[in-house]
């Protein structure tokens, strides 16, 4: 009865039956002893993470609640969801979270295309790869501090090199363009930091990705008559899928986090123009001292990239599945 009921069962019936009793069978053969000693083990680790992650979001979160003043002895009132209700009728904000938008949608799809390329010529026999591994790599280990002032002076107006590029080499304006005077122009060399930073990672992680698929499934291809580019289409790329499937969803979380780059190269300007949600959430709280506000704009960021994390994973692992 319980053999042909089981039969019956659903794949998903199935796996979960599967994974139930695998639970079993491990809370069976496992001693107290040995549950004591392996939350003996987790513990330190997550009071660490309590004390310096968990305990200042909750104090954060309250903080977003209230209309809260820095002096002391003076008594921040309880607004409620005010905060929150005036983020997103702020302009401002809701400009920072265009600016974010527009950021994420250029410098994702070029990193995961750069970077991709880049594995797939690394991959191959190429004379000296290492050497181009290392290099490629090379901005990702290097200060956002650094590289964004880097690109600053490179996009300044008079001496930057972005204008002998566009003006003297290629001659596609006719006169010095003021990078970080116009709203586009300034995005433009924000989201040029942003792909050169980050496509070493991007072609790391699909570099060891191609790595590991079959070098016989490569070779079959070859028989049957593949070339180059059908034997990437047909077996390296569906192989790598769930690898590009982690890149995409890291690059668009580090996309809305955007920070340092527009603080340093921008500032939020001209006029607020280039804000992104961390650099007007930094302005309310340190600039301003409006804490409460600051903390409402910084849930209010994380709500939203938990959400598109969220759907973007659903339809990821159904996709795979698929």
């Amino acid at each position: 009865m319980t053999s042909s009921s089981t039969a019956v069962l659903p794949p998903q019936g199935r796996r979960q039956t599967a994974r139930s009793r695998r639970r079993g069978n491990f809370a069976a053969g496992t001693s107290r002893a040995t549950i004591l000693a392996a939350y003996g083990f987790v513990l330190p680790g997550f009071a660490l993470y309590a004390l310096v992650m968990l305990y200042p979001a909750v104090q954060t979160l309250l903080l977003s609640l209230r209309d809260w003043k820095i002096v002391p002895g003076v008594e921040s009132p309880w607004v409620g969801l005010d905060n929150y209700a005036k983020a997103f009728t702020d302009p401002v904000f809701l400009n920072s979270l265009v600016n974010a938008v527009v950021y994420t949608a250029v410098t994702v799809p070029l990193q995961i295309v750069i970077g991709l390329a880049l594995a797939v010529l690394l991959d191959s026999r190429l004379p000296g790869r290492v050497l181009f591994r290392v290099l490629f790599y090379l901005p990702v280990v290097t200060s956002w501090v650094v590289v964004s002032l880097l690109f600053r002076y490179i996009f300044s107006s008079n001496e930057g090199l972005a204008n002998f590029v566009v003006v003297d080499l290629f001659h596609v304006v006719p006169e010095n363009v003021s990078w970080f005077q116009d709203r586009w122009t300034a995005l433009i060399a924000i989201c040029a930091l942003g792909i050169w930073k980050g496509i070493g990672w991007s072609m790391l992680i699909f570099l060891a990705a191609l790595t590991a698929v079959p070098k016989e499934l490569n070779e079959a291809a070859a028989l049957d008559g593949a070339g180059a580019w059908g034997r990437f289409r047909n077996v390296s790329l569906p192989t790598i899928r769930s690898a590009m499937a982690v890149v995409v969803i890291l690059l668009i979380i580090g996309g809305f986090n955007v920070f340092i780059s527009v603080l340093l190269m921008t500032g939020g300007g001209p006029g607020n123009a280039t804000q992104v949600p961390l650099t007007y959430m930094y302005d309310q709280a340190f600039k301003y001292l409006n804490f409460g506000y600051g903390s409402a704009i910084s849930f209010s960021l994380t709500a939203l990239v938990l959400v598109i994390s969220a759907v973007q994973y659903w339809w990821t692992r159904r996709s795979l599945r698929g």
